[in-house]
């Protein structure tokens, strides 16, 4: 008979060669990354993507597996393979080589991101920050005190703080392209004007993702056009060996729409954990009686509890706009707390289609771009 330790030997054995099957995805994949390159191939298609996961959960069936765990699998598996092109392509199209980038606020976490994304298409990649330069990069220190003749200055600092630096760049009239990144344009447009005013290369960037991104395949950038094309082009250009989708619009056009993508969602997400921080419900008695959606509306609400709170504050009160979606917020709250208490079901109902319709167009428009 068998032994329990010789089957966890066996099962060792299994793992080790799984790790191997993947390493050997992993080149493969680099691979294909060339090869499309070479023949204009777009890096994602779905409906390859499509083929392998319907034959994984085909072969899974035939082997008593379960079809929604090699599904999983795949998507996962897919995913890496998507990460290992992408990053193959943007090391090999990227524009940086021969040239210079500043990141100002370089050793924060998106501005680490950015240095790390600058240094793989080749650009020499400098950093001005308080706390240090990241390694790869090189520590020239205060900003104000170097020459700033590199071919991009990016400004990743606090979002207090970088319409100071935005102003202070504005006096010295930089020949490089400038961009921030921020996630609110309100409390930057003094420093964004003036940039504009003086004759300089400027735009404002948007990177709608963490960074702890990897893959930027269905991701988005919103590029704020302040009516310098070149700028524009060239901030963009820094994107266009990615699968990420860009997005240009005005300043006051960005900040509308950020007040309900940012404002509205962090919003309701503060509420949903206050309600239950203050309904003198124990955790763990909740998580016993949990549901599906609730799982799923803790599982957010969890993520932006552990946020920063001055950043998320800046984002609710900083934005010109940020009243409007709260407003909309309040309004949505007391129509169904009306509807409930006064037992009103035709508006429940009306309430509840609405927002059905609302999300079928976004579903459809979703499809169409795969």
């Amino acid at each position: 008979m068998t032994t329990l330790d010789e089957l966890r030997a066996h099962l060792d054995d299994i793992d080790t060669r799984l790790i191997e099957l993947i390493a050997e995805r992993q080149r493969t994949s680099s691979e294909i990354a060339r090869v499309k390159r070479a023949t204009g191939y777009p890096t994602r298609d779905y409906g390859r993507e499509r083929e392998v996961i319907l034959g994984a959960r085909a072969r899974a069936e035939a082997h008593g597996v379960s079809a929604r765990i090699a599904e999983d699998l795949m998507r996962m598996l897919i995913r890496s393979s998507l990460t290992t092109q992408e990053r193959s392509s943007v090391a090999a199209l990227g524009h940086g080589s021969g040239r210079r980038a500043l990141v100002i606020g370089g050793a924060g976490k998106l501005g680490r991101w950015f240095s790390d994304f600058l240094h793989s298409q080749g650009f020499e990649v400098e950093v001005s920050d308080p706390a240090g330069a990241p390694a790869g990069t090189l520590d020239v220190g205060d900003y104000a005190q170097n020459a700033l003749d590199q071919d991009f200055i990016v400004v990743a600092t606090p979002l207090g703080y970088t319409d100071k630096v935005l102003r202070d760049l504005a006096m010295r009239r930089p020949a490089g392209v400038i961009f921030d990144l921020g996630s609110l344009k309100s409390p930057l447009r003094g420093g964004l004007m003036a940039l504009k005013s003086h004759g300089c290369r400027v735009t404002s960037v948007h990177p709608m993702f963490g960074p702890d991104t990897e893959l930027l395949s269905g991701r988005h950038v919103i590029f704020v056009d302040l009516g310098h094309a070149e700028a524009l082009a060239s901030a963009r250009e820094l994107f266009a060996p990615t699968m990420v989708e860009q997005a240009v619009m005005t300043l006051d056009e960005h900040d509308r729409l950020i007040a309900y993508v940012l404002g509205l969602s962090h919003a309701l997400n503060i509420a949903f954990f206050t309600a239950l921080a203050e309904s003198g419900e124990a955790a763990p008695r909740l998580a016993k009686l949990s549901s599906t959606t609730f799982d799923a509306q803790l599982d957010v609400a969890t993520r932006v509890a552990q946020e920063s709170p001055e950043l998320y504050f800046e984002i609710q009160s900083l934005n010109d706009y940020g009243a409007e979606s709260l407003e909309a917020l309040a309004q949505a709250v007391e129509s169904l707390r009306r509807a409930v208490l006064s037992r009103d079901q035709a508006t429940f109902t009306t309430l509840m289609q609405r927002g059905r319709e609302y999300l079928e167009g976004r579903k459809t428009l979703t499809e169409r771009r795969a």
